[in-house]
């Protein structure tokens, strides 16, 4: 698994340009070199920490409602700097900004187009926390002319589309992951050298595993095949599982995911009524659907619950789905489960602790 030799440039070339896929590559090795730029320029930023000056609030909503940190706008600007001037792009969208963001007319449009959330669990940045970034590449449809600037409905496409997908990882060393579609692979960045080395080649995520991982806080408003799921891990030995489970939560999807990628788990964003107009959490075009192309390029699986999730029909640039992905057999364990609650087969989960009457379980009826 661990090579050492073999640096991000070279593996984009030797995998894209001199054996192309056979979906043809051009300038895509190109357009993830600027990608790979703009994480090393982020982790130059990320590493200065306070004495960066970039710590705290901006003051600022994004279109989600959400109070932006100002390394959430930095971070943006970091990519789109780095991404919008070398030609292979007709567009680009991301969490931070409402709309479709425009080539300036000073630059040739290419042929792809760039979704990417810039700075994930950007709430950790002031306890110097894991936080990661998230792209997906996609080719412009051909429904749009050569050198037109992209608009909202190119971008509206299922994730099994995507050409490229990948995030990168700042914790103790600077990791970027990505798959173009032939495996997933791993680069740790070369501080002194300043490049991304291979050194985690075609990754697989064992098909079991005894970690999961969900914000527990959010129980009384997950739905039943959820609750049904967590219950067993919980119960451990003496349930119906029989072998017990550690459960993890960091607040970030890219350190979720890792952890994932690295040693097998289970990670949980699942639909609930907390918020009861949203169906799920996280944004489909770029977290889910880039997430969900590398766990299934790594022998993982990745569902709402009810959908393969690079399946589903983008409506809007912003959103959201419930995400469960990882490893194959608990995901489908839990798709399992939301299939059988969906029938009826499945009994209502109760528990004595979210219970209306008291902590005791309701009385028997005579």
């Amino acid at each position: 698994m661990l090579d050492g030799g073999t640096t991000l440039s070279k593996f984009l070339i030797d995998t894209l340009d001199r054996n192309p896929s056979p979906v043809q590559a051009s300038g895509l090795s190109a357009l993830l070199i600027d990608v790979a730029a703009s994480i090393k320029t982020i982790s130059a930023q990320l590493t200065k920490g306070a004495l960066g000056g970039n710590y705290g609030s901006a003051t600022t909503i994004n279109t989600h409602g959400e109070e932006q940190k100002k390394l959430d706008i930095a971070t943006n600007d970091i990519f789109l700097q780095h991404c919008e001037w070398d030609g292979l792009l007709a567009g680009m969208v991301s969490e931070e900004m409402e709309d479709v963001y425009a080539i300036p007319p000073a630059y040739p449009r290419g042929e792809y187009l760039l979704a990417f959330d810039p700075l994930d669990g950007s709430s950790n940045i002031d306890i110097n926390g894991v936080v990661g970034s998230i792209f997906s590449v996609l080719r412009v449809p051909a429904g749009l002319k050569a050198g037109a600037a992209a608009i909202d409905s190119a971008f509206l496409r299922p994730g099994y589309e995507q050409v490229a997908a990948g995030y990168a990882v700042y914790g103790p060393s600077t990791m970027l992951v990505i798959s173009v579609g032939n495996g997933t692979h791993g680069f740790t960045l070369d501080r002194e050298v300043g490049n991304f080395v291979l050194t985690h080649s075609d990754i697989r995520i064992p098909e079991d595993t005894g970690e999961f991982a969900i914000n527990a806080s959010n129980e009384r408003f997950w739905e039943p095949p959820v609750r049904r799921y967590v219950q067993e891990c919980k119960d451990g030995r003496s349930g119906c599982r029989e072998r017990d489970f550690n459960m993890r939560w960091i607040a970030s999807m890219v350190a979720e995911v890792h952890r994932i990628l690295m040693r097998g788990g289970v990670f949980m964003y699942p639909r609930d009524f907390k918020t009861p107009a949203m169906q799920g959490r996280l944004r489909l075009l770029y977290e889910a659907s880039p997430m969900s192309f590398l766990v299934e390029q790594a022998g993982g699986m990745s569902t709402t619950g009810r959908e393969r999730i690079l399946d589903v029909q983008p409506r809007a640039l912003h959103e959201r789905v419930p995400v469960i992905l990882g490893s194959k057999n608990e995901v489908e364990r839990i798709a399992r489960y939301h299939a059988d609650y969906d029938r009826g087969e499945d009994k209502p989960y109760t528990s004595p602790l979210f219970n209306k009457r008291s902590l005791f379980l309701p009385e028997a009826p005579v």
